[in-house]
């Protein structure tokens, strides 16, 4: 048997032998005889995996061999000869001198020794180098072989992984995963427009009109296809697609079909967003190098930039807009016209048709055919299309003037003919046929309908006859819904009432339609007992069978068509969903069927033990694997719970559903995501309007970033979110699946301090005005209500509680109000209109304008209001330059009003509304008594200056008056029958006239903001607190103070942001981005809004910003982070006289540590016990546990510190004198060092400091002070960096300047060299670090390389990081890198987040990368500490910390971290409270002496 076994295989290969011979032969006598090429030959003898490597390597751009290659390099010493060379010398062929030889080895060779050293040197390739010495006896052996093959497989498998995730993230053009979605739909549109036209069954003479239009040029018009319901204009449309190519046969016509009626999402920007998306998929499939410009009328063509996919995605309406102008001028021509054919525009809701169709270029760009179906009972789309292309010139004679701006074409009834031929056609399809007498009434039917949905619907009906059935008129419905229904009521008879109701319902209800397996669902989950007690004939169960049964009558009218990879059932026609909806839908049963489907994609079941919940998750799969997303419930279900009124779960389990938004993203839907939080349709049923606006926001500014890298969301969102938790507490639920998601990828960056932001997210920006216009007056009340007046004469309100704008106008006796402005005060608006009139309106009552009665009003010019003032249920207001006061109440009737004795400029009500003090222009102050309308006294300032404010004090009887000048006189008006005597006057030596003042009551603080300047005084007692100068050349418009009083905001002169100072501190902290110039700000209860000069509205949390801008920083850049073991606090130094004290509970500075000078250098004693600190030349020695400076020791002339091991001593290094050993509870000297040693460093035996002098690494006793030790190398090289090594306390690794690395021994004063460094691997000082057991030692950065040094296995190792490399620091345990790199430059990307530092933490032992976060901020220190914890040092003066989440057993570590975060809004910890200050001693307690 095993004979006959090795002859058959000695057979084969002596067969396939032959074969290859006479292929050698017929390719080389075809090249002979001319009729191959020796080029084409040569690919004859290409192997299969040459092919792929020079396919995959052929003319590359070097980042995308660099981003794509990993080279292995096997060296095997002693081994025997190789037989595989032999073999494969076995199978070279020989070929004629007209084609070289490429055999196997050569090809093998030509790739090895030329091609691949090439690349790795020219690209810096990452290189694995391994090398086998076998034993001379015995080679290298099989067992070698596997160990060998075993280890470089693990290696290849992560590296792969790698690559292919970094491939699939940064994909040519933005992530696939984002274009999917958008492809996917072009798609499924094609493949509905397959099944359509296969119903084109009936010629339609309508055809050769659309056919005349494609093929007339020059036609700059759309052509609209007009007709009633099921005339067939779907199905011509889907049918004339596919005749493009026919009817232009001279061309490459590009036809793009879009059934609007039937899209998933119908919106106007993804429907622009697809269409840009298809045309540039089309039009790109020619490469530049084919292009001609002969061949397009726009030679510019040529070097257009199409956008990347995933920027599409970021652009608004009328970027969209401008953008598919541009594509449809720039890339159709006459050889390749684009022709669109838009169907179902009119069946859209919302008016979104009419948005599509304004949003179309006009008049259409010279290669582009656009075709429109508009149903002829919506007038409405088609006086849109009429005016969208009136102004087109080019039409027809015979087109009239109600068609003039397009060319129409009717559809009518088909010809009766035709009808009865495709009624014939389809009973022959079953086999049937009718008699003569079923036959006329079939024509009589077809005489009265000719519409080719009716003749299917006869087809049905007609071949469930017999040849013996007797049939009359009633047999035939006269009508499609007739049709329809007579055939839902046939079903019912025969599968029931209640399957045939549930089952069509459930079809018509769905969003995108449903898949057998949903509906078999849906109607065995929903059990039919109900129906079933009210009428016995209905069947008790529904099974498979009864569903598959009923689908097959069905199958005429029920079709699959794929919705996001899954088949789902569709009605032929919208019809049958119209006539299921009469037949069987009211209100009450629409919302049970919609909240039955909610559940059932819940993963709610009817099972034998009542309802169960099954798992049905947003995700399926494991984070941390690969993962995919359960589109059917992202579709479905928020759908259905809108329906059903389920509003607070689709709220809370949905909008702000961390995995709901985490598959939105991943399906390529995060626009959709974005529009839904944004929505506020039925707001008044939802509760977290400002926390969805919130989430919105972020994931808007973050949508390049995510789009590009959709794993980066848990991370994005964290960072976005922690800093304003406090403020919105119900997303605590959001952060904790957050970071529950990085527990289960077991890896990732957890942010437990974040640093400053710069900025805060609006909540809203309203800008939708129908057309420009300026705003003359905005004003908001205190409940969140802004008004404004434009220049055309409305009024516009917005509600901030629903975020809903009203247009307000008001007729009155048939002529309509124009409003010339608005003032606030308290919950009332003050409305003035054309004529002098006013109306009040209480924002807290109803939506209702009383009038405002004015015995004084006359008919001249209208007057514009001074101002208006609110208290109580009694309200003021006094005319612009007049001396006028009225006084009314809340339903406008007039209560008093007084004459001044010059032009009133400010106005204040008594305590109890009893008295009014009028201000003057003058700087007159009178008081009046409202109830006997009376002047009780008056005043007057002897600089008569206008007062702009007055605050009044019931308890003291004082009026403090700001004048005009800035100055502030306080008036004794306890005597009200008297002149008033002024008590003292405080001068603010303003430079400039006030702009505005802003008094917050609560907190007693008045703003003054001049155009210099903005003033702080305190009520109490009338002091200046604080002066702010504008930046340099700028001007001051506008400030205002925040709520609590800690913050305020300023609008300056020819800025677009809006900037927020902190009092405290003086410094200008945040800026907040407007999408237009600012001209006013407001504030409301819990909003700061800005308005724009068109009257746009961008609105914050008033929270938000108190929380960014009180987030704790240092003055300077954090220059160096000191951390205790345990974790639980750190230190930092900016440079200045000051170091702050963290805790990390609850995340802000505790302490801060005071010095007389600039602090240089701080060292932490390894106990934690005590802080040194270096100052102009002095040490501070702070007990940590009581805050007391112990020892101030002056004399050090020291330059840097360090402290022993044991904590008891510390070393003071000088460059220009002695360094000393002292003990650190006493500042007492031990002994000194002579020589200055750079670098230094104590061992951690804590009996020698090492340090660099001259080239020479020398050790000096901490005893003796004495150089006991020397290591020096040999000649011209010379020590350049060194570390000591915890683990080995008597071990230092060093590193020569040519490249050789050694052990030094300390107490023996051996050394060993290890070998040399390659010269593209160098060793940089400045960057040189080491793990603590000295098994692996960072090298160097260089660009975006950072080298590596495993001196446990002697290997040397290189990876890229994410960009250029600005910081890199190893921990000490060796086990990971974290590195800080400037972010790649994208061309399409201006988003802010890609132009932010990267944090970057990898996992040295695979590679892995555990995690990255963009930074808010330039960084200016790095430090991984114990605890697996980063700090970060920002330029700002902030800290941020984050800790490195690996494996799964760092769950425990994760949670804790979450409530460390939530530490940060503890209620007992005000984040507005300063570090408590330590101060030093006054002088030093212990003096080193001066020895020269």
């Amino acid at each position: 048997m095993q004979s006959d076994g090795k002859e058959e295989t000695e057979r084969k290969r002596k067969h396939e032998e032959e074969l290859r011979k006479m292929l050698q032969a017929a390719v080389t006598l075809s090249v002979c005889r001319g009729l191959l090429s020796p080029e084409r030959a040569r690919s004859f003898y290409t192997s299969v995996l040459d092919k792929d490597l020079r396919f995959a390597l052929a003319n590359p751009t070097v980042e995308d061999v660099t981003n794509r290659c990993v080279v292995y390099v096997h060296k095997v010493l002693n081994a025997r000869k190789d037989i595989s060379n032999q073999l494969l010398t076995d199978l070279e062929l020989n070929l004629q001198a007209e084609i070289s030889d490429p055999t196997h080895d050569q090809f093998l060779s030509e790739m090895c020794d030329d091609y691949l050293p090439a690349l790795v040197t020219s690209c810096h390739l990452l290189v694995y180098t391994f090398t086998t010495e076998c034993d001379r006896r015995h080679g290298y052996t099989t067992a070698r072989r596997r160990a060998y093959a075993d280890s470089l497989s693990q290696q290849v498998y992560a590296d792969l992984v790698s690559l292919i995730g970094r491939s699939n993230l940064s994909g040519s053009g933005g992530v696939i995963q984002n274009v999917g979605p958008l492809m996917e739909e072009r798609a499924e549109q094609v493949h509905l427009c397959s099944i359509l036209s296969g119903f084109y069954d009936i010629i339609q003479p309508q055809e050769e009109k659309v056919r005349a239009y494609v093929q007339q040029k020059d036609q700059h018009c759309p052509l609209v296809v007009v007709g009633g319901p099921c005339t067939g204009k779907k199905v011509l449309l889907a049918h004339c697609a596919h005749q493009l190519k026919s009817w232009l046969a001279d061309a490459d016509p590009v036809g793009l079909i879009y059934f609007c009626s039937m899209s998933v999402d119908a919106s106007p920007e993804r429907l622009l967003t697809s269409l840009c998306l298809q045309i540039t998929a089309e039009y790109d499939h020619q490469s530049p190098a084919d292009t001609d410009t002969s061949f397009c009328p726009n030679p510019t063509v040529t070097s257009f930039h199409y956008p990347t996919r995933s920027s599409l995605g970021l652009m608004n309406l009328c970027e969209l807009q401008e953008h598919l102008a541009s594509l449809l001028t720039l890339l159709p021509c006459t050889k390749r016209p684009l022709i669109l054919l838009l169907d179902g525009l009119d069946q859209l809701e919302n008016s979104v048709g009419v948005q599509i169709v304004r949003n179309l270029p006009s008049p259409l760009p010279c290669g582009v055919k656009l075709i429109i179906t508009v149903s002829s009972n919506q007038p409405h789309l088609l006086n849109t299309i009429k005016q969208q292309y009136s102004h087109v010139g080019g039409l027809p004679h015979h087109v009239s003037e109600e068609e003039s701006g397009f060319l129409c074409v009717e559809m009518g009834s088909a010809d009766t003919k035709q009808c009865r031929k495709m009624l014939t056609f389809l009973l022959g399809g079953k086999g049937r046929r009718v008699t003569s007498g079923q036959q006329a009434l079939i024509n009589e039917a077809l005489t009265s309908c000719r519409l080719p949905l009716y003749t299917r619907l006869l087809h049905v009906h007609a071949a469930g006859w017999s040849s013996d059935s007797e049939v009359n008129e009633s047999f035939l419905p006269d009508g499609v819904h007739s049709s329809i229904s007579a055939l839902l009521d046939h079903l019912e008879l025969k599968h029931g009432s209640a399957l045939v109701a549930r089952a069509t319902s459930f079809l018509t209800l769905s969003k995108s339609g449903l898949s057998e397996a949903e509906l078999a669902d849906l109607l065995s989950n929903a059990s039919l007992a109900e129906e079933e007690e009210e009428d016995s004939v209905f069947r008790p169960k529904v099974k498979q069978v009864d569903t598959e049964k009923l689908l097959l009558d069905f199958w005429s009218f029920l079709l699959k068509r794929s919705v996001c990879g899954t088949l789902v059932l569709f009605w032929v026609s919208r019809h049958f969903g119209l006539v299921v909806s009469k037949k069987y839908l009211d209100v009450e049963v629409k919302r049970k069927i919609h909240s039955e489907m909610a559940d059932y994609f819940s993963g709610w079941r009817v099972g034998g033990r009542g309802l169960n919940k099954v798992n049905q998750p947003f995700l399926f799969g494991s984070p941390a694997n690969e993962s995919w997303v359960n589109v059917r419930k992202i579709i479905e279900l928020p759908h259905h719970l809108q329906q059903s009124g389920r509003w607070a779960e689709l709220e809370a389990e949905l909008l702000m559903s961390f995995s709901f938004h985490q598959a939105m993203l991943q399906a390529g839907r995060l626009g959709d995501l974005i529009s839904m939080l944004e929505s506020d349709r039925s707001s008044s049923s939802f509760h977290f309007l400002r926390e969805r606006w919130l989430l919105a926001n972020m994931l808007r500014s973050s949508t390049c970033l995510l789009q590009r890298y959709p794993p980066q969301l848990p991370t994005v969102m964290e960072m976005n979110l922690l800093p304003f938790w406090g403020g919105f507490p119900t997303l605590g639920g959001y952060i904790r699946d957050l970071r529950e998601e990085k527990w289960q990828r077991g890896r990732g960056l957890d942010i437990l301090l974040w640093p400053c932001l710069h900025s805060v997210p609006a909540l809203q920006g309203v800008d939708d005005r129908p057309h420009e216009t300026r705003v003359t007056e905005s004003a908001a009340t205190r409940f969140g209500t802004v008004a404004q007046t434009m220049e055309d004469g409305f009024a516009w309100i917005w509600r901030s509680s629903r975020f809903v704008r009203l247009r307000m106008s008001l007729s009155c006796e048939q002529q309509e109000v124009k409003f010339t402005g608005v003032r606030s005060s308290g919950r009332f608006l003050l409305l003035s209109a054309e004529g002098s009139r006013l109306f009040v309106w209480d924002v807290t009552g109803s939506e209702e304008l009383q009038e405002v009665e004015d015995p004084l009003r006359s008919g001249g010019a209208s007057k514009r209001v001074g101002g208006f003032i609110a208290h109580q249920e009694k309200l003021c207001w006094w005319w612009e330059n007049e001396n006028f006061v009225g006084v009314f109440d809340v339903c406008g009737r007039i209560v008093a009003h007084f004459r001044c004795g010059s032009a009133v400029t400010y106005v204040a009500f008594s305590t109890h509304s009893f008295h009014v003090f009028c201000g003057q222009e003058d700087g007159t102050m009178s008081a009046f008594d409202i109830q006997t309308r009376t002047l009780l006294g008056s005043c007057s300032h002897w600089k008569r200056s206008a007062i702009m404010l007055m605050i009044f004090r019931e308890e003291q009887q004082e009026m403090a008056c700001l004048a005009r000048t800035g100055n502030i006189a306080l008036w004794d008006v306890a005597a009200k029958e008297q002149m008033f005597r002024l008590v003292r006057e405080k001068n603010s030596h303003n430079e400039s006239d006030i702009l505005n003042t802003d008094y917050v009551e609560d907190i007693s603080l008045l703003l003054v903001c001049g155009a210099k300047q903005v003033t702080l005084w305190g009520s109490d007692s009338w002091e200046l607190l604080e002066k702010f100068s504008a930046p340099k050349t700028r001007v001051f418009t506008q400030a205002m103070l925040s709520q609590d009083g800690h913050l305020f905001s300023a609008v300056l002169r020819n800025c677009s942001l809006v900037l927020v100072w902190k009092i405290s501190s003086g410094q200008c902290v945040l800026s907040l981005e407007t999408s237009r110039p600012p001209l006013l700000l407001l504030r409301t209860l819990s909003e700061t809004i800005c308005v724009s000069q068109s009257g746009g509205l961008t609105i914050w949390d008033s929270g938000m910003i108190d929380a960014a801008g009180t987030t704790p920083k240092m003055r300077y850049a954090v220059k160096e982070v000191v951390a205790e073991k345990t974790g639980k606090c750190f230190y930092t130094s900016d440079g200045s006289h000051v170091v702050w004290r963290w805790s990390l509970d609850p995340g802000h500075p505790r302490d801060s540590f005071l010095h007389d000078g600039a602090v240089e250098k701080l060292q932490l004693s390894p106990n934690s016990l005590k802080l040194v600190s270096l100052s102009a030349g002095e040490i501070y020695v702070w007990d940590t546990e009581s805050g007391q400076n112990v020892v101030r020791i002056g004399g050090s002339r020291a330059t840097n510190l360090l402290i022993t091991p044991n904590s008891n001593f510390g070393v003071s290094i000088s460059e220009q004198g002695l360094s000393h050993v002292w003990k650190v509870a006493q500042g007492s000297i031990v002994c000194s060092i002579h020589l200055h040693l750079s670098d230094a460093q104590v061992l951690p035996d804590g009996t020698f400091l090492i340090g660099l002098h001259r080239g020479d690494l020398l050790a000096a006793s901490l005893w003796s002070g004495l150089i006991s030790k020397r290591f020096s190398c040999m000649k011209p090289s010379e020590v350049v960096a060194f570390h000591t090594l915890t683990e080995h306390p008597d071990f230092v690794v060093v590193m020569a300047a040519l490249g050789a690395v050694y052990t030094w021994k300390v107490s023996e004063e051996t050394v060993c060299q290890h070998f040399e460094l390659p010269p593209m691997f160098y060793c940089d000082p400045g960057d040189f670090q080491m793990s603590s057991d000295g098994s692996l030692a960072l090298l160097s950065t260089c660009g975006d390389q950072i080298n590596l040094l495993d001196l446990s296995r002697v290997r040397l190792c290189s990876f890229k990081g994410e960009g250029i490399v600005i910081k890199a620091c190893l921990d000490q345990t060796g086990s990971y890198i974290a590195y800080i790199s400037s972010p790649r430059s994208l061309e399409s990307c201006s988003c802010h987040l890609h132009k932010r530092p990267v944090l970057t933490v990898t996992r040295l032992s695979d590679g892995e990368q555990m995690g990255s976060v963009h930074l808010s901020e330039n960084p200016s220190t790095l430090l991984v500490c114990d605890q697996k914890r980063v700090f970060v040092g920002f330029e700002d003066g902030s800290v941020g910390l984050y800790a490195i989440l690996d494996s799964t057993n760092d769950k425990e570590a994760l949670l804790r971290g979450t409530e460390d975060s939530k530490g940060h809004w503890k209620e007992n910890f005000c984040p507005f409270e300063d570090p408590l200050s330590w101060f030093p001693q006054a002088r030093p307690n212990v003096n080193w002496p001066q020895v020269v």
